[in-house]
């Protein structure tokens, strides 16, 4: 089945009521006869909502463009229901149907429906999902007013980024570890996923395009997706996987912002770039940050170790290896 069949069927109960909301108005007070963009009424799941087909350009008002990623394209807009500024991701159908259809028959939550179940401060809020007019998947989620991550180690501002360095991190380490307690493996944690709040003291996290339930017949060898500058070992070789991937992947996150360079080369960025990441050593943190304190840097270098038998088993022990450390330098 697609992920627009999927959502479809999940739509399909709301038909019943569908009489009832043309005459009362939709789930936001509006007489449904002024809100062409939603053709079918809206329904609560998860703590959010699934819609029906929605006129994506009837319905907001796209303020700028942001980042596009291989699957989507995301951009600022103004919801017309609400007023709200919120962020509407826009999926490539045909591309995520060709990534869901090698969990063919098992029964994989689809990201709208993973999004909507994830509950957590530190990880952007997802209002409402569903399938536009042109049978695109579509996620309108919570704006936050500042840079990606991956912009801020691009730009290299020691200064703007000092002083909430180590909050970041702790933020990283603990809204992954919540997507790990919720039962998935987000297997694409990299910089350009988390969202720096507009003081620079912490992150959140976005995006569920490549995750996929923690269980045995998601971890099986072979499914090779992910950012490659951050992808682990395992996952280049093909292996089976568990949730220290996203380990690995975050400790070359927190590696990067803590250095603005990579533990390997950054030259070539495709799928070759990852192959040095358990046949060439990573560069010790230190001998690019000297100042940073010895803990913080140690306990970096383990989440990042390319065995995976010797990597930091869990999130909750790096927070728990990092608990006494009070500043990112000394």
């Amino acid at each position: 089945m697609s992920l627009i069949d999927s959502l479809k069927s999940l739509f399909a109960t709301s038909g019943a009521t569908k009489k009832k909301a043309e005459t009362t108005g939709n789930a936001a007070g509006v007489p449904a006869e002024s809100t062409p963009a939603a053709e079918t009424p809206v329904v609560r799941a998860r703590g959010g909502m699934l819609r029906g087909k929605v006129n994506i350009e009837a319905r907001f008002e796209r303020l700028r463009s942001s980042v596009s990623g291989t699957m989507s394209r995301f951009y600022v807009a103004r919801d017309r229901e609400t007023g709200e500024i919120v962020g509407v991701k826009l999926c490539d159908s045909e591309k995520v149907d060709f990534f869901e259809a090698r969990f063919k028959g098992l029964r994989k939550p689809s990201e709208g429906e993973i999004a909507l179940g994830m509950r957590h401060p530190l990880i952007a809020e997802t209002f409402e999902v569903g399938v536009s007019t042109k049978n695109e998947p579509f996620l309108v989620m919570e704006y936050i007013d500042g840079p990606t991550l991956q912009k801020v180690i691009g730009d290299r501002n020691e200064e703007l980024i000092a002083a909430g360095r180590l909050n970041i991190i702790r933020n990283m380490a603990e809204a992954i570890h919540y997507v790990h307690e919720r039962g998935y493996i987000h297997r694409d944690v990299c910089p350009r996923n988390f969202i720096c709040l507009p003081d620079y003291s912490g992150v959140k996290l976005i995006d569920f395009g490549l995750t996929v339930p923690a269980t045995p017949p998601f971890m099986v060898a072979g499914n090779r997706t992910g950012t490659p500058l951050y992808m682990s070992p395992e996952i280049v070789r093909r292996r089976p996987t568990d949730k220290r991937v996203d380990i690995f992947s975050f400790g070359v996150s927190c590696y990067s912002l803590c250095a603005f360079e990579f533990p390997w080369q950054a030259a070539i960025t495709n799928g070759r770039a990852a192959l040095s990441h358990d046949s060439v050593p990573p560069k010790e943190l230190l001998e690019y940050r000297a100042d940073l304190d010895p803990r913080l840097a140690r306990a970096i270098m383990q989440a990042m170790h390319p065995n995976v038998n010797e990597r930091t088993p869990s999130l909750d022990q790096f927070l728990r290896q990092i608990q006494s450390v009070t500043s990112a330098t000394v």
